[in-house]
């Protein structure tokens, strides 16, 4: 089930909130993780069960943890992440490897199993290990109730897609919370702004992507490719942070208040700072449970630049399985280390050249991290960077693209900051929860609503991940 759905927006949502608010607080953490596990297994039936253990383990690890009695902490901490990791890795990485090892090898050698991939893996078991390393650190107490744990790990707002959750940032939330009409009526408002930016610009953008980057390569112009790369660009910005509103509007409906995942990152003037905007969460996860372990940027520069690589090469490694997310994750890390080698004074001086530099970078990534494969991708990027060479090809951009992908075009950019530089603080105050901001967004669940009736493509890209 996806928050962009007739079935979840209807139905779903409501009967879950209705209920919510009408039985005792007490019972709150128990019904809302019922329904999350109804959310989830909606789709995914038999990986309910692969959630529950992995909750299972890393609950009655953290208990244990917390205790320190006998066998020491450090090795229920083991345990508990190494089944974290080992159930990740079988699921979304051992038929990769295989592959890899297969050609290693000899084609043929060594069976490649066929695994289907559990929605939002990636994200549930990060949180697992979030409890049970934040217990280990003395941040928090473990909990005794084992419902609390679960509802931490499974709640279906950023179960599947985020934003990831830190124990710590959210404990004292699980056990006391207060659920207000001025926080709901705030959650509503994100949950439509983010369903408006998913199901109005995003899908739309996505039709024309998918036409591109489907096409065979060789009959793609240059210009094609660039119109391709751009529309993705903000295909996946308005894709997964309109996911990420929804998911934190959401959460304010239920008393909950999730911090943060996005802050304008085109708007960025470094990869630097593109990375402490965008997908705010996993940059802030991998920085306190991977990079600060490694010794972060203390121990001197060359071990930084490893320290570096390695969260790098892991967040690429992270969205998937594949080479291309290998290949993404490196390049990223690769224009890090260059800007701490002193090119980021030069950005820091001249910010509107840094911000042009930044979305070019970012841009050329995305078409790494969506071409179906490798060699694809660096082809695609060969015709942006040199269409000398490759001339006019017998397909044309005016194939894919028509008035109203150009206008959403128009609209995406004007959205992802520049509409928010612009306009003075004083006027966002003003529009904040006004009489014209209301109508807006009941404007925007109609039109939302009237498009989810008339068209079945509604994909969303982090699903994958």
């Amino acid at each position: 089930m996806v928050f962009s759905s007739l079935i979840f927006i209807f139905l779903f949502l409501p009967i879950v909130f209705v209920i919510n608010s009408l039985i005792k607080k007490e019972y709150s953490n128990y019904f809302l993780f019922l329904a999350s596990l109804i959310f989830y297994a909606w789709g995914e039936p038999f990986f309910v069960l692969l959630m529950f253990l992995s909750t299972v383990i890393n609950w009655f690890c953290g208990k244990r943890i917390g205790k320190s009695e006998g066998v020491p902490k450090k090795i229920w901490l083991f345990i508990a992440v190494a089944a974290d990791l080992s159930l990740l890795f079988y699921y979304k990485y051992l038929g990769f490897f295989a592959g890899v090892l297969d050609g290693i090898v000899g084609k043929g050698s060594i069976s490649i199993p066929e695994i289907i991939l559990p929605i939002g893996i990636s994200f549930f078991t990060f949180q697992a290990i979030s409890y049970v390393v934040d217990i280990y650190r003395g941040e928090v107490e473990a909990s005794s109730n084992f419902v609390n744990t679960a509802l931490y790990i499974s709640f279906f707002p950023q179960l599947i897609a985020g934003p990831i959750v830190k124990y710590k940032d959210i404990n004292q939330q699980i056990v006391n919370r207060s659920v207000t009409w001025v926080k709901t009526a705030e959650g509503i408002r994100r949950f439509i702004y983010g369903l408006a930016k998913k199901v109005l610009i995003a899908n739309l953008l996505g039709l024309c992507v998918d036409k591109i980057y489907d096409y065979n390569i060789a009959g793609i112009d240059p210009l094609t490719a660039w119109i391709g790369a751009i529309a993705y660009t903000f295909q996946i910005y308005y894709d997964f942070s309109g996911y990420s509103d929804m998911a934190i509007g959401l959460g304010k409906m239920f008393g909950f208040d999730f911090l943060e995942n996005f802050n304008y990152p085109y708007l960025s003037a470094s990869i630097s700072e593109f990375w402490k905007r965008w997908h705010i969460s996993l940059g802030s996860w991998f920085k306190d449970y991977l990079y600060i372990p490694l010794g972060g940027n203390r121990k001197g520069k060359a071990r930084t630049y490893i320290n570096l690589c390695i969260v790098f090469l892991l967040t690429g490694l992270w969205h998937g399985a594949e080479f291309s997310f290998i290949l993404w994750g490196i390049y990223h890390g690769i224009f890090e280390i260059i800007e701490r080698l002193g090119f980021k004074k030069f950005l820091d001086k001249n910010r509107f050249i840094g911000v042009i530099y930044s979305f070019i970078i970012v841009n050329f990534g995305w078409v790494l991290f969506r071409a179906p494969d490798t060699a694809t991708g660096l082809t695609y990027l060969a015709k942006m960077v040199c269409p000398w060479i490759y001339g006019s090809a017998h397909m044309v951009y005016g194939r894919f693209v028509d008035f109203k992908t150009v206008l959403v075009l128009i609209i995406a950019f004007i959205g992802a900051g520049l509409l928010q530089f612009v306009f003075p603080q004083k006027f966002k105050e003003r529009w904040k929860n006004s009489i014209p901001e209301a109508l807006c967004c009941v404007v925007l669940l109609l039109l939302s609503v009237l498009y989810l009736v008339s068209d079945t493509y509604n994909p969303f890209i982090y699903f994958q991940f």
